[in-house]
């Protein structure tokens, strides 16, 4: 898989991901701490036009650093429920197309501390280029379990006792109304269609954002972003609350 940019080599790099780097002579100042890593880490590096590299990225703005890397552990749903570390938080995208949007919810689910994302491994957004730069670099560190059918898989985490929350406009229950500090799965569909029909389905609530202004709906990055820390928030407080409880107690 091909990825460009500083953020997202460095971090593919941090993860041990990278098998190989091209970098141009005009490349940014920052490149040197990826080309240092690049060295430790005996990763080779071949110097190369920026023509070549605009060639290999399509025209996209790599700044200087092209890098393969090999993808990471296939992992499955059970997967992502197994490695959660403390009650598992997980957002399922069904047919997100856009790289764009894909990189900013990679973004997002790192940021909040997410368990990872189902995604599916047929026409959806690819995880290289685009969307590891838009991500920051996150696709390197996010867990992503790639499934054919994601009505199934919701299926699979309603099995497993996880809260199936689907994200649509027309919902009938805030998201602010949900218990997120059980097992839970944010479902959110694909730009322009929402949530297809079985996947709606299958969720046990679906909820809505208010919206307060002109326009009624939000970029599906942004909604996913904020339903995620709104389950942060409430697993917060929680904690919180459960650490004040416990001093009590010892008191």
């Amino acid at each position: 898989m091909l990825i460009y940019g500083i953020n997202p080599v460095l971090e593919a790099l941090r993860a041990g991901r990278v098998t190989a780097i091209r970098v141009s002579p005009r490349a940014d100042d920052r490149v040197s701490d990826a080309l240092k890593r690049a060295g430790e880490q005996g990763v080779p590096v071949r110097r190369v036009q920026a023509v070549d590299l605009d060639r290999e990225t399509r025209g996209a703005m790599h700044q200087g650093l092209v890098a393969d890397v090999r993808s990471g552990a296939a992992l499955s749903v059970e997967d992502l429920l197994i490695q959660a570390a403390g009650t598992p938080l997980v957002v399922v995208l069904d047919g997100i197309e856009d790289p764009h949007n894909l990189g900013a919810i990679l973004r997002t689910v790192d940021a909040a501390g997410a368990h990872g994302v189902v995604r599916q491994s047929r026409h959806a957004a690819g995880l290289g280029g685009a969307a590891a730069k838009a991500s920051a670099g996150a696709v390197a560190h996010v867990r992503i379990a790639e499934v054919v059918n994601i009505a199934r898989a919701v299926e699979t985490l309603k099995r497993a006792g996880v809260w199936t929350v689907g994200l649509a406009g027309d919902g009938q229950t805030r998201y602010d109304q949900i218990d997120y500090t059980l097992p839970t799965a944010l479902v959110v569909g694909g730009e322009g269609a929402g949530l297809r029909r079985l996947v709606r389905d299958r969720c046990d609530w679906v909820v809505a954002i208010p919206m307060r202004g002109h326009v009624q709906s939000l970029n599906v990055s942004v909604a996913t972003g904020i339903v995620l820390f709104e389950a942060v928030r409430q697993r917060t407080h929680r904690d919180a609350t459960a650490s004040k409880a416990r001093s009590r107690v010892e008191e």
